[in-house]
């Protein structure tokens, strides 16, 4: 059962028309908003469902290191960005504000100094980050 995206050629709207065939998929259909039948069929996005254990696999990739620049904050803020995006894991709000700073220029230091209230609760009786 086919899903295809049309653009209306009349209301100029992207539509995406499920049909109960391939054969009514070849006959056409209507613009849902506008009802015309001048539709320009489009190129669709893929999906691929993934296991979790083969996108971990991904993240394990040495490639993905690939133009990081420990440096650069902004660099850090992009593969941090795409980390998390690739875990598909809820962050924290404050992980957002971090990312934000990031890419305004503000180094880790500076970020750590301006946030004290990230690091409680992670360091031993030495003072020590664990």
């Amino acid at each position: 059962m086919p899903i295809y995206e049309y653009r209306c050629d009349n209301c100029h709207r992207r539509v995406s028309l499920f049909f109960r065939s391939f054969l009514e998929a070849e006959e056409g259909g209507r613009c849902p908003r506008c009802g015309s039948s001048r539709l320009t069929r489009l190129m669709s996005r893929v999906s691929v469902v993934r296991s979790e254990e083969s996108r971990l696999d991904d993240l394990s990739d040495p490639s993905l290191l690939d133009g990081l620049d420990e440096e650069d904050p902004k660099s850090l803020a992009r593969w941090m960005r795409k980390m998390s995006a690739e875990t598909g894991e809820e962050m924290p709000p404050e992980f957002d504000e971090v990312l934000d700073r990031l890419e305004s220029g503000q180094s880790p230091e500076e970020i750590e100094e301006a946030m004290p209230e990230l690091a409680e609760g992670l360091s031993d009786d030495t003072g020590d980050l664990t």
